[in-house]
């Protein structure tokens, strides 16, 4: 997992993260990349993904919210997606 983070970083410039405990699921890493661009992983404990951000050396966010939250670039993509999910927002199909 770390090796996955790490090729990330090296792709989008470098990057930082976050860990959420998501219950028995384990841990999402949220990566945001220096370019903006974005991407997850899921561990299968929590404990696992903080290894694995700490084996990768990136910066690590308490939170995925303020400067942290505003260095992802969303497109198209995303804001149809997150319009969809509201009542009476487009359709995703």
């Amino acid at each position: 997992m770390a090796k996955a983070i790490t090729v990330f970083a090296r792709k989008h410039g470098g990057a930082e993260g976050q860990v959420a405990y998501i219950g028995e699921r384990g841990a999402r890493i949220v990566l945001v990349g220096a370019d903006g661009n974005w991407g997850d992983l899921v561990a299968p404990t929590h404990k696992i993904a903080t290894t694995a951000v700490e084996r990768a050396g990136i910066t690590v966010h308490e939170d995925f919210d303020g400067d942290f939250a505003a260095k992802v670039k969303t497109g198209p993509y995303e804001w149809t997606r997150m319009a969809g999910i509201q009542v009476g927002g487009p359709a995703n199909g």
